[in-house]
């Protein structure tokens, strides 16, 4: 049973830092990709970075160069550095997962993945 849990959501002020974790258990981790996903309160969730089983990228670019998304096979943990945060960042995070990759991938989709976790609040003052 895939599992996902998302933790080092918080308050931040504007310019701030902070790094999500999301641990797996459940499946194959090394195989799968993996998305970092927000959604503020009325709005529609909305891809944030993808990362596939070889470790290509995809960022949405209200968060290029000041976000990254890596991941630990080794720890089955999905990382999401972010700097420079804005109040506009503001909304929970959640973390993605689906067994399949390719090109789609680039489309940041949630419809796109079939696993997710609880979510992580993320809050940034001015």
């Amino acid at each position: 049973q895939v599992h996902l849990v998302e933790s080092g959501g918080g308050s931040v002020q504007s310019g701030g830092s902070l790094r999500l974790s999301c641990l797996a258990s459940g499946f194959t981790f090394s195989r799968y990709s993996m998305g970092w996903f927000q959604q503020a309160p009325g709005k529609e969730r909305e891809g944030v970075a993808t990362i596939d089983s070889s470790g290509r990228t995809s960022y949405a670019d209200s968060v290029k160069g000041r976000f990254t998304i890596s991941r630990d096979n080794a720890k089955i943990t999905l990382y999401l550095q972010m700097n420079t945060l804005k109040p506009e960042d503001t909304a929970m995070y959640y973390c993605a997962a689906d067994s399949r990759s390719g090109w789609w991938l680039q489309r940041r989709r949630a419809a796109d993945f079939g696993y997710w976790g609880q979510g992580t609040q993320v809050t940034v003052s001015s």
